[in-house]
C-alpha cells in the first residue's frame, strides 16, 4: 500500500536538519565519554589500578551506558509510539545534555574518593538510557516524512549524524591535546569538551522544536485502541524482525569500536605511548570527515542496488580488514594510522549508512519506534558495550599484544552479521503504510 502522508521537500530538509543536528549533539555526547575513557577516566576515577587495568574498569563504566539502552529504547520506543516521536526526541536529547555537562563538573577519585567512579557511572547510565531512545526517533521522523524512493538517502543523514558527533568529540579533544600539556589535559582540560555540550544541546532543541510530528505516526495514531503495548505487539508479532536487526547490528556495532575507541587505546597504551595521542586523534578526525561525507552517498546507492549488498559487502570488508588494521595502527607512522581508520571507517559506513532505512522498513507504523529501537539496542549490549573490553582482554599484556585474537573476534561477529542480512528480505522501496496489528 502506497502512502500519501510525504512531506513537502522544503519541510523534509528541515525535518532531515533537526535530525542531524539533534543526533550529532547526542552521539557527541555519547562518544566523548568513549574517548575520556580511553585517554584520562583511568588515571582519575581509578588511579589505585595499575594502567592496563585502570582502562579496563573505565571501559566497564563506558559498557554500562550500553546496558542502559534497551531500557531507553523500550521506554522512548513504547511512548515514541503511543504520544509521538517528536516529544520523545526532545526529552532524550535534554536528558543527555544534563547527564553530559555533570560529567565535566565531577569531583575526582583524588578529591571525593570511591564516591567519584559511583557518580561517574549514574551519569553514564544517563547517557545510556538517552542515547536509547534517540537512534529510532531521529531516523524514523526522517524515514516517515520522506518518500518511499529515496528512503536510503533521507534516513542516512542521521546516521551521518553519529559520524559528525563523533567527529565533533574527537575534534575538541585533538585540539586541547594541540594546545595543551597532559598535565593540564588531565588536571582540568579533558573537562572542557563536557561542558561545551550545553551549547549544542540549546542548538539541537532549538532545532527539534521547529519540525513537525510525523505525518505516518499520526495517520495510524488516530486508529489505534487506548490499551496499544507496542512491546508486546513487537514481541508477538515481529520476534523475527527483532532478531534479524540484531544480528545485523554485530559487525557493524564491534567494528565501529575497534576502528575509533579501541584504537585510541591501543597505540597509547599497548603499541606506542601517551605521546601518540595526538596522531590516533587526528587520524580519527580525518576519518570521520571521510565517513560524514560517505555516509548520504551510500545512503542514496542503497536506493538504488538495495541495503543487503551493501550491508553484506562491509561485514565482510570489516573482518577482512581487521587483521590488517593493527598491524597499521602499531606503525605510528602518522600516514598508515590515518588509512587504517579512514578505510575501516568506509567499510562500516557500508552497513551504518543504509541500516536506518532497513530498520525502519522491517516494522509496521504502531510498532516501528519500539521495534527498531529494541532491535537496534539490544544488540549494543553485546557489541559495542563489550567490544572495548574484550578486546583489552584478547590483546593480553601490554609487551606482547594478540592483535590476531582481535580480529577473530570480529571475524566472528561478522559471520553472525552475514547470516543475519541473508536471512533478511530486501526492504529497498517498499512502503512504511503497513502493520500487522491495527486494534
Amino acid at each position: 500500500m502506497s502512502t500519501n502522508t510525504t512531506t513537502p521537500r522544503t519541510s523534509l530538509v528541515k525535518v532531515v536538519l533537526a535530525s542531524l543536528v539533534g543526533t550529532a549533539v547526542e552521539w557527541y555526547d555519547f562518544f566523548l565519554y568513549g574517548s575520556a575513557a580511553a585517554l584520562v577516566f583511568g588515571k582519575l576515577f581509578f588511579p589505585t589500578s595499575e594502567p592496563a587495568t585502570a582502562t579496563l574498569l573505565a571501559f566497564g563504566t563506558y559498557a554500562l551506558g550500553f546496558v542502559a539502552r534497551p531500557l531507553g529504547g523500550i521506554v522512548f520506543g513504547h511512548f515514541g509510539d503511543r504520544v509521538g516521536r517528536k516529544k520523545m526526541l526532545i526529552v532524550s536529547l535534554m536528558t543527555m545534555g544534563l547527564a553530559t555537562v555533570a560529567i565535566g563538573l565531577l569531583p575526582t577519585y583524588a578529591t571525593i574518593g570511591v564516591a567519584a567512579p559511583i557518580l561517574l557511572l549514574a551519569c553514564r547510565l544517563a547517557q545510556g538510557f538517552a542515547v536509547g531512545g534517540e537512534w529510532g526517533g531521529a531516523v524514523l521522523m526522517a524515514a516517515e516524512h520522506g518518500d518511499d524512493g529515496r528512503r536510503g538517502l533521507w534516513t542516512s543523514w542521521p546516521q551521518a549524524g553519529v559520524a559528525l558527533g563523533n567527529l565533533l568529540a574527537t575534534g575538541v579533544l585533538w585540539v586541547l591535546a594541540a594546545v595543551q600539556s597532559d598535565e593540564a589535559f588531565n588536571a582540568w582540560g579533558w573537562r572542557i569538551p563536557f561542558l561545551l555540550s550545553a551549547v549544542l544541546v540549546l542548538l539541537g532543541l532549538w532545532v527539534r522544536l521547529s519540525v513537525e510530528e510525523s505525518p505516518l505516526f499520526l495517520a495510524a495514531r488516530d486508529r489505534l485502541a487506548e490499551r496499544h503495548q507496542p512491546l508486546l505487539e513487537v514481541v508477538r508479532r515481529y520476534p523475527r524482525e527483532v532478531f534479524v536487526a540484531m544480528g545485523m547490528r554485530l559487525a557493524e556495532n564491534i567494528s565501529y569500536y575497534l576502528f575509533t575507541v579501541i584504537s585510541i587505546t591501543y597505540l597509547t597504551t599497548y603499541a606506542g605511548s601517551s605521546s601518540d595521542r595526538g596522531t590516533i586523534l587526528q587520524a580519527l578526525l580525518i576519518g570521520s570527515v571521510v565517513q560524514f561525507v560517505a555516509i548520504p552517498l551510500i545512503g542514496a546507492l542503497s536506493d538504488r542496488v538495495g541495503r543487503r549488498p551493501l550491508y553484506l559487502a562491509g561485514a565482510v570488508g570489516v573482518a577482512v580488514w581487521s587483521f590488517v588494521f593493527f598491524g597499521l595502527v602499531g606503525s605510528r607512522s602518522e600516514g598508515l594510522i590515518t588509512v587504517a581508520v579512514i578505510v575501516g571507517l568506509l567499510l562500516h559506513a557500508l552497513m551504518y549508512a543504509p541500516q536506518a532505512a532497513f530498520f525502519s522498513e522491517l516494522f509496521g507504523t504502531s510498532v516501528r519506534y519500539t521495534g527498531a529501537s529494541v532491535g537496534y539496542q539490544f544488540a549494543s549490549v553485546f557489541a559495542g558495550a563489550l567490544a572495548p573490553i574484550v578486546a583489552v582482554k584478547l590483546l593480553g599484556s601490554t609487551e606482547h599484544p594478540n592483535t590476531t585474537a582481535v580480529a577473530i573476534y570480529m571475524s566472528v561477529a561478522s559471520l553472525l552479521t552475514v547470516i543475519a542480512v541473508v536471512a533478511a528480505r530486501e526492504t529497498a522501496r517498499s512502503s512504511l503504510s503497513h502493520d500487522r496489528i491495527i486494534s
